[in-house]
């Protein structure tokens, strides 16, 4: 599968809206975390897609998203994939074009990149260590007056 990227569009940002993951990953819904959900919606009115990215196929269908952010020497990233492409084996694939696309076209030219993930999500994690991802760090986030455990995670360039 081939991985054209772009910059977020409201077509786009109106699909992932209604994303809907099975299981235990419905945490990642865009409506599971209600102050995510407002300011998406807000940047989605305001049309701001500064550091939204989408990935699309040849036919313009949506894949996944990224979000890019870049501090000093570091990179970080944020990402999703479309809930029927999940577990189906090209998440390593996608998770190296997206970053290449980092490196690449947006120019970062830095040390790190760091991401950040749920703890239960071992389908992720594995892909990230399998590409070099390792572990620096553990922290605890409040998502609808819920406690959940984030891997914090970085990979030298």
């Amino acid at each position: 599968m081939n991985f054209n990227f772009k910059k977020m569009q409201k077509k786009y940002a109106k699909e992932i809206l209604k994303w809907h993951y099975d299981g235990k990953y419905s945490f990642y819904d865009m409506e599971f975390d209600k102050e995510d959900l407002e300011d998406f919606l807000e940047i989605i009115e305001n049309d701001n897609w500064d550091n939204y990215y989408v990935a699309v196929d040849e036919k313009e269908n949506l894949i996944g998203m990224f979000t890019y952010n870049f501090n000093m020497d570091v990179m970080e990233i944020g990402l999703g994939l479309k809930p029927s492409l999940t577990g189906k084996g090209i998440g390593e694939h996608y998770v190296k074009a997206g970053i290449e696309y980092g490196l690449l076209e947006l120019g970062f030219e830095g040390k790190q990149i760091k991401l950040s993930v749920a703890n239960f999500n071992n389908r992720a994690i594995k892909v990230y260590k399998k590409i070099g991802f390792k572990e620096v760090g553990r922290y605890i986030q409040t998502i609808n007056d819920e406690k959940y455990e984030f891997i914090t995670m970085i990979k030298n360039v």
